[in-house]
């Protein structure tokens, strides 16, 4: 959608339960992927390769996951300009989430707080959507973002995470273990040391042996959250050169109310995002890659805004970057802008 659609768009779409906007949202944006229609959201594609975990991002600026939990819009995303589209969070089984109401705007700080709770339709009918997309023949990567069901216990979580990745692996072009939504009952325990060693062993093992079995090597990336102390994300790092884990993700939404407080709905429970976490964020980034060295992949999410939010992203150490909230309030525009903005960065 062009600026001045989605400006007039924008009014309905916030005068709307938010949740109900978003549904609405990815249903036009299925209905009219590959259409002619999509030139209401199609954006000028920006080219600035660089290569990454094996890979060449075809540039800089990613959709992050969360928005199409169920994969159905991967090709209408594209058509915004992304270099790379992420979906999911994916669980072994389909799962209702948390009980509405569970997603509310916070206008005034460009915020949003969700407690979905990995709502989606399970394995099956993500790879069955994902089958059905374009967007990699086009040469754009795609990120498959997997997670554990809410019912499964923790100290069986390693169990749905092989299963997620032993599905998406032959689809992907990198693969996502989400273990830092908030949503997910004792989810963020799995962030600890001893958990998660066992976690990124598993894993590790299971990605060799799917690498042999497809012929081909599928990066995977650990997406984390934004409140850890410099102690537990110097843990972190440390866990992902151990288990040979090929990139991080940094980061998902945060706990912290301080930027939002007094404001309406900011003491509901769930993730906040948006402007309010591209400090924390980019905080998280700097010590992730003072730590982890000048060449291991970071991507850095949160809070991304604007193009100049997005430059602040790669100067605290991401290589890419991702949007979701800035989207909401932006639209697809946003997308060209930051592209833009990180092409002109990288050919200084």
């Amino acid at each position: 959608m062009s600026l001045n659609l989605y400006a007039l768009a924008r009014p309905f779409l916030f005068s709307i339960d938010p949740e109900a906007a978003h549904d609405f949202t990815l249903n036009q944006l299925a209905r009219t992927q590959n259409t002619r229609l999509d030139r209401a959201y199609r954006q000028a594609w920006v080219a600035d390769p660089v290569k990454l975990a094996g890979l060449t991002f075809p540039n800089r600026v990613g959709m992050a996951a969360g928005l199409d939990k169920n994969a159905r819009c991967i090709d209408g995303l594209g058509a915004m300009g992304f270099g790379f589209v992420e979906v999911g969070t994916v669980t072994p089984l389909a799962q209702p989430g948390n009980d509405k109401p569970r997603m509310f705007r916070l206008p005034q700080a460009k915020a949003l707080i969700n407690r979905l709770g990995f709502n989606n339709e399970g394995l099956e009918v993500f790879l069955s959507n994902v089958k059905k997309s374009n967007f990699r023949q086009q040469g754009r990567l795609l990120g498959l973002n997997i997670g554990k069901n809410a019912l499964t216990p923790i100290e069986r979580a390693t169990d749905d995470y092989l299963i997620g990745l032993s599905g998406v692996y032959a689809h992907a072009d990198y693969v996502t273990v989400n273990i830092s939504s908030p949503n997910t009952k004792n989810l963020r325990s799995l962030q600890t040391d001893e958990a998660l060693d066992h976690l990124l062993s598993a894993l590790n093992e299971r990605k060799q042996e799917l690498a042999e079995q497809h012929q081909k090597k599928v990066p995977v990336f650990l997406k984390i959250a934004p409140d850890l102390d410099d102690e537990q994300v110097a843990i972190i790092a440390a866990s992902l050169k151990k288990h040979n884990i090929d990139g991080v993700i940094a980061t998902n939404t945060t706990l912290s109310r301080d930027a939002v407080h007094g404001l309406e709905h900011a003491e509901e429970t769930g993730g906040l995002s948006g402007a309010p976490v591209l400090a924390v964020s980019n905080h998280v980034i700097r010590l992730l890659r003072q730590h982890l060295g000048a060449q291991f992949p970071i991507i850095g999410v949160g809070g991304i805004m604007s193009a100049y939010d997005a430059v602040s992203k790669i100067e605290a150490g991401a290589d890419v970057v991702q949007i979701y909230s800035g989207l909401i309030y932006k639209g697809p525009a946003l997308v060209h802008e930051v592209a833009k903005a990180l092409k002109q960065l990288s050919d200084q």
